[in-house]
């Protein structure tokens, strides 16, 4: 089995985009599912909160890679974390130039694809976190994935970002990546008990349909607290509405693969 590879992103910051990426993998991870997470936005937030704040390989970080002049072994750029199953390939904030450095690459739009298909063999799923922002960056991230996982806010005006970044996944898909497809719309920082988040739910589920994940991230202290702390919440408070509902997330990923591997072998 090859890994699948999921980009994680909204081009709206604040969403939980990395919240979601750190706490997804990790879910997987602890399930005994092989996973890899590529942390290709600036701030370096999926490296920090995953514990690995300013560390990187022999070979350096996800920058060095995008950047080398040959397409590098990616594998050597891999950190193991400490959550059993998760690697990572960290980003520091030097990154914030690979917008510039990418333009000047020969197929600077595809440089991560070419380093990320490397080790489809070694993963069960591969995480991209993206930046905030539809640049180069986020453009190597779509290119390279599978599918692209996005999280939105259950806000009204989340509506419209997310109607953007569907845009952007169609035209990317009729030029650069023709198999990329949507793993489904995540619904995150939701209260239930206000009517704006029950009506955006009920816009987003009419348009989306199934493309809507059933799980919902709820606002949730714990979450927010993990990050400062290096850990996932699973690790941090794993009886947590935020972890429990990550871990909810988790299952319904591998009960859909599930299905698929099942329809496909029939």
């Amino acid at each position: 089995m090859t890994a699948r590879v999921i980009a994680v992103a909204n081009q709206k910051g604040g969403v939980g985009k990395t919240t979601t990426a750190i706490n997804l993998a990790a879910s997987l991870a602890l399930v005994e599912r092989r996973v890899l997470a590529v942390d290709i936005d600036p701030q370096a937030n999926l490296t920090s909160g995953i514990g690995l704040k300013g560390q990187a390989s022999s070979q350096g970080t996800v920058y060095e890679a995008l950047i080398a002049k040959t397409i590098p072994d990616f594998a050597g750029f891999v950190l193991q974390t400490t959550v059993s199953g998760l690697s990572l390939v960290p980003a520091e904030r030097n990154l914030t130039g690979a917008e510039f450095d990418l333009r000047e690459l020969e197929n600077g739009k595809s440089r991560l694809r070419s380093l990320v298909r490397q080790l489809v063999g070694r993963y069960d799923y591969i995480f991209i976190d993206t930046p905030p922002s539809l640049g180069l960056l986020t453009l190597n991230g779509l290119v390279a994935a599978d599918t692209v996982l996005i999280p939105m806010l259950s806000e009204y005006f989340a509506l419209e970002g997310l109607a953007e970044l569907v845009s952007t996944q169609q035209r990317v898909r009729a030029v650069l990546n023709p198999s990329l497809d949507i793993e489904g719309v995540l619904l995150t920082m939701h209260d239930g008990r206000t009517n704006l988040s029950q009506q955006v739910s009920r816009e987003v589920r009419e348009r989306f349909k199934a493309k809507v994940f059933n799980t919902v991230i709820p606002r949730n202290v714990r979450l927010a607290e993990a990050p400062s702390h290096g850990l996932p919440a699973i690790l941090y408070d794993k009886k947590s509405r935020g972890a429990q509902a990550y871990i909810s997330l988790a299952k319904e990923i591998l009960n859909k693969d599930s299905s698929t591997l099942r329809d496909t072998n029939d």
